[in-house]
C-alpha cells in the first residue's frame, strides 16, 4: 500500500530509456533506516519542528543529542558559492546550464555534477541547490541561462546525469524549481494557468525523470502558483504526484522566502522552509499541531525526511552515509573540465566561407573587437553567481593561443554595459572592506579582490543589531587625465569620498519588488571625478545600514570607468583596427542588466550599439567572425553578412581558452542548439512572460519551442539541434522498431569529428492536438575521416503516449498508429527516416 508521506517502492514507466543502469536510485540501507527511526524516536515536538526551518540563511540547526550535524546548503548550478557571498572563498565556475545542454553530452553532464559535488565537499556543503530544470518557454525569460533547454527530454537527460554526478560524491542535489517557474516577472505572486497535458508532457517531465531514474535527494518548491495554488502549498503536486505517484522519498525545500502560510505549507507537502527569516513555522507550527490543525504524523514524516537527508550525506551519527569516501570519484581538475565543457558547448552556427578554423600559418594579424572581448561575461546574474579564482577573457585566450608571428590588436568598439565594472586592478590597489559599529569601531575587516561586495550572511563576528556602516576603500591610479567615472551600486544611504572630499551623500532607492532582487541586481548611481594622469587617489564608499529587522545581508559595490572616447569615435576606431587586420573577431553579447535573476527581458535585440559595431567591422573586413556570448537567443540581423557566427554562451572561467581552442581548430565546435534561435523576436510562437491580473496563461499548451515554430510554419534563423563542425557527415542507414533505432553515419570530411545523431518522432497523419515531431532520443559518435559508426538509440514507452484527461482523472494513453522516425542533424536537417507502427 502506498503511503502519502512515506517511502514506497518505485515503478518505472519508461520515461527515458538508458538512465537506469547509469544512475540507479539510491535505496536506504537497513542501518540507515534504523538510525533514522531511532533518532526520530528521541525527539519531542519542538525538536522535530526546529529541524524543519533554517537557523540562518543557509543552514539547518544541529541537534547534538541525536548526533545530527547542521546541514549546510549552497547555491549552484555552475559552482558552489558556499555560505558566504564573496570572493574570499572562490569556487570553480563552469559554463552556464544552457551551455552544458548545448554539449548534448551525458557523460560531461555527469562529470560536471561530480566536480560540483567535489567542490561542495571541499566547502563543507551537504546540499547543492541545483540543477534548474525549468523549460525555455519564452526566449524573453530572464533566467534561461540557468536552465537547460526548451525540450523536456534533453533537459531531463542532462539534468539526470548532473544529479547523478553530484550525488556520486555523497552530496544532495536539489532539483528546482518545482514547477512551471519559467519566467521572472511577478515571480513571487503569479499563478501559471496550464493544462494537465502540458504539465505532464512538458514541464513535469524533467522532474519525473530525475526523481524516478536519478534518485534525487531533494526538490525545491517554486515561488509561483500553478492553477491558483502556491507551489509551497500545492498538495496535489507535492503530495499526490511527487511523493506518492513518483515515490519521491527526499526533502521538498522551499525557495528562499517562498513559504508564507503555516498550516497550508505543512499540509501541502513542504518539508523544509528556508531561510530562518520570516519562516512561517517554528512556534506557529508547534501551536498548529497542539491545536489539532496539523496532525503529528505530518511533523513526524517531515522530520523523518530531514533525518533521511542527513543520513545520506553523512550528517547523522550512527547512520552510514550513502557514498562513503572510498566510493567517490577520483579528483577532477576543475579548470580542465570547465575548458572542456566550454569548448564542447560552442555552437558553430554559420561558416559559409569555411574561414574557420583559422590557419595561423597564413595569418599575420588578428583584431579582437568589443568590450566583452576584453571583459568577458562568463556568468549569468543573480543567485547563480560564484567567484572563481581567475577568469580567462577572449582577449586572454587568444593572446595565449596565437603564435608570436601573429599580431593581436584590440579595440573597444562599443560597450553594451549600462553599469560600470567593479573597481579592480590594475587601476586599483589596496581594496578592502570594513564593518563598523555605531561608535565607528571596526568589527571586521578583510581584503577584496574587486570593489563588488555582497555578504549574506554577514561575516563571522559581525552582529546585525550593532552594525552601523560598511565601507569599501581603495586607491585609484589614474593612467590618463580626464573625467573618470565612479559608481555606487546598492540601495540605502551612501557617502562617497574622493581624496577626503565628499562627492556624494544621499540615499539610493531600490526599485525591485522584493529585497532579494534588490540585493542581486541593485541600481547604479554614477559620479564623475576629474583626475590628473598618474595621480593616486584614496576613495571610500560607505553605506549606512540598519539590519536589525531587515534583509539579513549587505550589498554594495564601488564601480569604476576610465575616460573613454565618444561612442562614434570608438566605432570608427574599431573599423580602422579591423580593416588593418587579416581577420577580425567581434565579441558581442548580453549583459547583467539584460540576463539575470529577478526580471525578464523586454527585447531579443543586443544591447547598446553592438549591431552597428558588427556592421561597421564587417564592412571594413569581410573576414569577420562574430562570437556571441549570451545565455539565451538574441537577434542577429547581420548574420548573413559576416564570415562566421559562433555562439559561445556564458562560458565559465575558462571561456577565453575554449573560444581560442575552437577558433584555431584545436577543439571541434561540438555544440548543438538546445533552444531554437529565432530570426526576429516577432517570429517567436511564445513570448509572454507578464501575468495578467496575477495569472500567466500557457495558452500554447504543448506547442513551445520548435513544436510551436512548426505549428506556425515559421522558419527560425537556426533550428533546434543546429550546429556545424569542421568535418562533414553522411547518414547512410536507419532501421527502427518501437523500442530501438539504429543509425549508421560516416565521417565524409577531412578531419576527425563528433556528430550528435538526433531522433525525432511523430504521427504520419497530422494530429492538431500533438506536435508534428518531438525529440525522442539522441547519441553522439566520434570518427576519423572515412570511418563509419552505428549508434543504437532506445525509445522509451512514453515516446508513443500522451496525457489524456478522463472523467475519473488523467492518465498516460498509448496512441496507436503509424509513426515516422527521423534521424537528423537538427530539427531543420533531417537525413533519414523510417516508419514504425504502434498497436
Amino acid at each position: 500500500m502506498r503511503r502519502r508521506h512515506g517511502k514506497m517502492a518505485q515503478d518505472r514507466p519508461g520515461i527515458s530509456r538508458g538512465l537506469e543502469e547509469a544512475a540507479p536510485v539510491a535505496q536506504l540501507s537497513d542501518a540507515q533506516d534504523a538510525a533514522i527511526e531511532a533518532a526520530l524516536a528521541r525527539l519531542d515536538l519542538a525538536a522535530k519542528v526546529a529541524i524543519l526551518s533554517g537557523q540562518d540563511f543557509w543552514t539547518l540547526p544541529a541537534l547534538p543529542q541525536i548526533g545530527l550535524a547542521s546541514l549546510v546548503m549552497s547555491d549552484g548550478p555552475v559552482g558552489v558559492r558556499g555560505t558566504t557571498w564573496g570572493a574570499e572563498h572562490p569556487s570553480v565556475a563552469l559554463p552556464c546550464p544552457s551551455a552544458l545542454a548545448a554539449t548534448w553530452d551525458l557523460e560531461l553532464a555527469r562529470l560536471a555534477g561530480q566536480l560540483l559535488g567535489q567542490e561542495a565537499r571541499r566547502k563543507g556543503v551537504h546540499v547543492l541547490l541545483a540543477p534548474t530544470v525549468n523549460l525555455h518557454r519564452s526566449p524573453l525569460g530572464g533566467r534561461h541561462f540557468e536552465a537547460y533547454s526548451e525540450d523536456p527530454l534533453l533537459t531531463a537527460q542532462i539534468g539526470a546525469r548532473y544529479v547523478t554526478g553530484v550525488q556520486d560524491q555523497g552530496v544532495a542535489a536539489t532539483v528546482k524549481h518545482f514547477v512551471a517557474n519559467d519566467s521572472e516577472t511577478q515571480r513571487l505572486t503569479l499563478s501559471v494557468q496550464v493544462t494537465q497535458q502540458a504539465l505532464r508532457e512538458l514541464y513535469l517531465v524533467p522532474f519525473e525523470t530525475i526523481v524516478r531514474e536519478a534518485g534525487a535527494w531533494a526538490v525545491m518548491s517554486a515561488y509561483n502558483g500553478v492553477n491558483g495554488t502556491t507551489m509551497t502549498e500545492h498538495g496535489p503536486l507535492q503530495l499526490d504526484l511527487l511523493k506518492d505517484e513518483w515515490g519521491f522519498d527526499g526533502c521538498i525545500v522551499s525557495d528562499w522566502l517562498a513559504a508564507r502560510d503555516t498550516e497550508r505549507t505543512a499540509a501541502g507537502g513542504l518539508d523544509i522552509a528556508m531561510p530562518s527569516l520570516n519562516s512561517p513555522w517554528g512556534d506557529r507550527l508547534i501551536a498548529a499541531v497542539r491545536d489539532g490543525a496539523i496532525p503529528m504524523e505530518v511533523i513526524d514524516e517531515q522530520a523523518r525526511r530531514v533525518l533521511r537527508l542527513a543520513a545520506r550525506v553523512g550528517a547523522l551519527a550512527g547512520a552510514p552515509e550513502s557514498v562513503p569516501p572510498g566510493s567517490r570519484p577520483a579528483r577532477i581538475d576543475g579548470a580542465a573540465l570547465a575548458r572542456q565543457i566550454a569548448s564542447r558547448s560552442i555552437v558553430l552556427a554559420a561558416n559559409p566561407g569555411r574561414l574557420l578554423p583559422l590557419d595561423t600559418g597564413s595569418l599575420t594579424s588578428v583584431a579582437l573587437i568589443g568590450a566583452l572581448g576584453r571583459d568577458g561575461r562568463v556568468l549569468g546574474g543573480g543567485s547563480a553567481t560564484v567567484f572563481p579564482e581567475h577568469v580567462v577573457s577572449p582577449l586572454d585566450g587568444l593572446a595565449a593561443a596565437l603564435p608570436d608571428s601573429v599580431k593581436l590588436t584590440f579595440a573597444l568598439g562599443a560597450d553594451p554595459r549600462e553599469r560600470l565594472a567593479p573597481a579592480a586592478p590594475p587601476h586599483w590597489r589596496g581594496l578592502r572592506v570594513t564593518f563598523r559599529d555605531a561608535a565607528g569601531h571596526a568589527v571586521h575587516e578583510t581584503a577584496l579582490a574587486t570593489g563588488a561586495g555582497r555578504w549574506m550572511p554577514l561575516p563571522e563576528g559581525v552582529d546585525a543589531d550593532a552594525l552601523a556602516s560598511v565601507e569599501i576603500f581603495g586607491q585609484l591610479t589614474a593612467e590618463v587625465a580626464g573625467t573618470h567615472q565612479l559608481g555606487i551600486r546598492g540601495a540605502g544611504e551612501f557617502v562617497l569620498t574622493v581624496a577626503d572630499q565628499t562627492v556624494f551623500d544621499d540615499r539610493v532607492e531600490r526599485t525591485a519588488a522584493d529585497a532579494a532582487s534588490a540585493f542581486l541586481a541593485p541600481l547604479e548611481r554614477r559620479i564623475p571625478v576629474d583626475l590628473d594622469a598618474g595621480s593616486v587617489t584614496d576613495v571610500t564608499l560607505t553605506r549606512r545600514v540598519s539590519l536589525a529587522r531587515g534583509f539579513p545581508g549587505v550589498s554594495l559595490s564601488l564601480g569604476y570607468g576610465p575616460p573613454v572616447a565618444a561612442p562614434d569615435e570608438l566605432l570608427a576606431e574599431a573599423a580602422a583596427v579591423a580593416g588593418a587586420a587579416d581577420v577580425a573577431v567581434v565579441v558581442v553579447g548580453t549583459t547583467e542588466e539584460v540576463e539575470s535573476e529577478g526580471f525578464d527581458r523586454t527585447t531579443l535585440a543586443l544591447p547598446g550599439r553592438q549591431d552597428e559595431l558588427v556592421r561597421r567591422v564587417a564592412a571594413a573586413n569581410p573576414q569577420t567572425i562574430v562570437v556571441v556570448t549570451a545565455g539565451a537567443p538574441v537577434e542577429l540581423p547581420w548574420a548573413d553578412d559576416v564570415a562566421a557566427v559562433v555562439l559561445a554562451w556564458f562560458g565559465g572561467q575558462e571561456a577565453g581558452h575554449a573560444m581560442a581552442d575552437v577558433l584555431l581548430g584545436t577543439a571541434e565546435p561540438g555544440g548543438r542548439l538546445p533552444t531554437t534561435w529565432p530570426a526576429w523576436q516577432a517570429d517567436c510562437p511564445v513570448l509572454g512572460t507578464t501575468p495578467d491580473d496575477g495569472a500567466l496563461r500557457y495558452d500554447e499548451g504543448v506547442f513551445i519551442g520548435y513544436r510551436g515554430y512548426e505549428r506556425a510554419g515559421i522558419v527560425p534563423r537556426y533550428p533546434f539541434g543546429h550546429g556545424l563542425g569542421y568535418t562533414t557527415w553522411e547518414y547512410e542507414q536507419i532501421s527502427a522498431d518501437t523500442r530501438q533505432v539504429r543509425v549508421t553515419v560516416r565521417n565524409a570530411g577531412p578531419r576527425a569529428g563528433r556528430e550528435v545523431v538526433q531522433l525525432y518522432v511523430g504521427p504520419s497523419a497530422p494530429d492538431p492536438e500533438r506536435p508534428a515531431r518531438w525529440l525522442a532520443g539522441f547519441a553522439s559518435v566520434a570518427a576519423a575521416p572515412g570511418e563509419s559508426r552505428t549508434v543504437a538509440i532506445d525509445l522509451a514507452a512514453r515516446t508513443f503516449e500522451r496525457w489524456a484527461e478522463r472523467p475519473t482523472g488523467g492518465g498516460w494513453q498509448t496512441m496507436p498508429g503509424e509513426y515516422v522516425v527521423e534521424a537528423a542533424r537538427s530539427r531543420g536537417d533531417v537525413r533519414l527516416s523510417a516508419v514504425v507502427r504502434v498497436r
